[in-house]
């Protein structure tokens, strides 16, 4: 499905919401990859109500897919890099045991992703020195990562110490580059800063992972004049699969072309399920993958 030196694959949380248990709680793992091989995808990232790893590589086997990453939320500055480092270690021997290739890393310290607070504008920040914790906390986690055979994407993202281009430039610009990678996610950087091409461009060569996250930019204006946040706004509909929001992924994707990117793109959109069926967007975001890129690519070949 695309360029041989990329793998698509789709994230669980379209079916359920790790931050909201209740949310596409009748949706089962079973139910989960069934959808994501009816819509063809290569894969998935594990959520939190996958199982051990031999029970989720059995059910991979049976509809040939595969793992892309799973997500850890890091609190090197809040708790210390050791400790960090040794929830780090089981999450990298899980990661190995289901063939994965990305750690996504995600530093929660002081993060207002699941509180009731006005994400666009109440962001946490980090003082200098918190700022050296963070980043040669996570050169070590990169060491460790590296020793798994995975590689370590940090995630930007909404709500936390590190979401706007500039705390990306600074996270990279202080980290080793062969231990610390970027996950370039289209949705979270657009939602903060209103552009997410040139976040791309200036880091080509430290992503390791992308997710494909699209905006409907009517709704995130609303959510925004509200000041709601975080999860009132991804369930007020503010992100969705592209092909269905306001979004061009046409340059996105020529861009990773360009530069040779080989990895996973992951399609992810925090939606509520009950509002949003998850096979019918996964459907959408298919059929404009293949009709928008992969196409335009083959053409251009």
């Amino acid at each position: 499905m695309g360029h041989q030196d990329i793998q698509w694959g789709i994230a669980p949380i379209g079916w359920r919401n790790d931050d909201i248990p209740d949310i596409g709680k009748e949706n089962t793992l079973s139910h989960l990859l069934g959808d994501i091989y009816v819509a063809g995808f290569d894969g998935t990232e594990v959520g939190g109500f996958f199982p051990e790893a031999d029970v989720l590589n059995k059910e991979l086997r049976l509809r040939n897919l595969k793992i892309a990453g799973k997500w850890f939320s890091s609190f090197i500055v809040q708790d210390g890099v050791e400790e960090t480092a040794k929830a780090f270690e089981r999450h990298c021997a899980y990661l190995k045991e289901v063939g994965a290739a990305i750690a996504v890393v995600s530093e929660q310290t002081y993060s207002i992703q699941k509180e009731e607070k006005n994400v666009f504008s109440k962001k946490p920040y980090f003082t200098d020195e918190e700022w050296n914790q963070l980043t040669s906390g996570l050169d070590i986690l990169g060491g460790i990562a590296n020793r798994y055979g995975l590689k370590l994407a940090f995630h930007h993202h909404m709500g936390t110490t590190v979401q706007t281009m500039e705390e990306v430039d600074r996270l990279m610009e202080n980290t080793d580059p062969a231990k610390v990678h970027l996950l370039y996610d289209t949705g979270h950087i657009y939602v903060s800063d209103k552009e997410y091409v040139p976040l791309l461009r200036k880091h080509i060569h430290r992503i390791a992972h992308v997710h494909y996250k699209d905006v409907r930019k009517e709704v995130m204006e609303q959510c925004e004049q509200k000041g709601q946040s975080f999860l009132d706004a991804f369930l007020a509909g503010m992100f969705t699969v592209p092909g269905d929001g306001d979004l061009d992924f046409v340059d996105v994707y020529e861009e990773l072309l360009k530069h040779d990117y080989k990895g996973w793109i992951v399609i992810e959109a925090e939606q509520d399920p009950a509002k949003a069926h998850p096979l019918e967007y996964a459907l959408i975001a298919r059929e404009y993958i293949d009709k928008n890129l992969l196409n335009k690519s083959l053409i251009n070949k």
